[in-house]
């Protein structure tokens, strides 16, 4: 632990992508990072880098679906807030992406999905609003522009973005008198390993759909896939939206929501400016 440390900071999914960027930027910004990580071999590479770098993060097992991982990680929070490092912020940052039609996809498949995109930040946040509270600290929700526009194949994912934006409002209602500040991040395509995992999934997801369906889906299936292949030229950095999750923290008065990318700020005016049946008509041309 760096003994520069003013504060801590809680990251989830910080094995890669968004999670490893935002943890290497909070410590950097002074805070030491309890990073959650899945397994050993994401621990050990996220404690290489960060000794390369001389920075506060601090690898900590985390599935944020199991309540034992969460209860470990609201002791050590504790414990840190007894070293004389409140903590400064939460950034429920886990996820995964599941996508197919809504036809298709199996209940549990759409279980999982809530499971970890929105009842895990709700369980992480539950846990250490106490600590928040007493720091004064900020919650960053790391949703996504499907969090405001829901896309054909999207449902799932939508519905736990849409529903962690919800979540995100209430809970920022009702901790308002109390000093902790709750916000939205909403990145649009980055970079990021997660809808390459998707396409590796790809045969998990067509053994969802029989022959009638396939042919039903079979244009929004395959656009899916273009845009799966083409997110690591098209999407920001992961760097882009860590850097947008340390200026919300560093805040005193941040704003509620932060779109990242420039489709991200595009997706958000057409929701608001557009009417149901014109955005309808506007995403059917995905099919093309």
């Amino acid at each position: 632990m760096s003994a520069s440390a003013t504060g801590a900071a809680v990251v989830t999914g910080a094995s890669t992508g968004i999670g490893a960027a935002t943890a290497t930027a909070l410590a950097r910004a002074g805070l030491h990072v309890l990073a959650g990580v899945r397994d050993a071999a994401s621990a050990e590479r996220t404690a290489r880098a960060a000794a390369a770098e001389d920075l506060s993060v601090e690898p900590v097992h985390l599935d944020v679906t199991a309540a034992a991982d969460v209860a470990a990680l609201r002791g050590r929070v504790e414990e840190l807030g007894r070293q004389g490092l409140p903590l400064a912020a939460l950034v429920n940052n886990a996820g995964l992406a599941v996508t197919g039609p809504v036809e298709c996809v199996p209940l549990d498949a759409w279980r999982e999905q809530l499971e970890v995109n929105l009842l895990g930040a709700v369980a992480t946040t539950q846990a250490l609003l106490p600590a928040l509270v007493g720091a004064r600290g900020a919650v960053v929700n790391v949703s996504s522009m499907a969090g405001r526009v829901a896309g054909p194949l999207f449902a799932p994912y939508s519905a736990s973005k849409h529903a962690l934006e919800a979540t995100s409002d209430a809970l920022r209602r009702e901790v308002r008198g109390l000093g902790v500040r709750v916000v939205v991040v909403e990145p649009g395509v980055v970079r990021t390993g997660i809808w390459a995992k998707g396409l590796a999934t790809r045969a998990v997801r067509d053994s969802w759909l029989d022959d009638a369906q396939r042919s039903r889906y079979g244009a929004f299936l395959a656009a899916a896939e273009r845009a799966a292949r083409g997110a690591d030229r098209r999407g920001v950095e992961a760097q882009a939206v860590a850097d947008v999750v340390v200026r919300a923290v560093r805040s005193h008065r941040p704003r509620t929501r932060y779109p990242v990318g420039r489709d991200a700020a595009l997706a958000v005016r057409l929701a608001r400016l557009l009417p149901d049946r014109a955005l309808d008509a506007l995403v059917a041309g995905l099919r093309g």
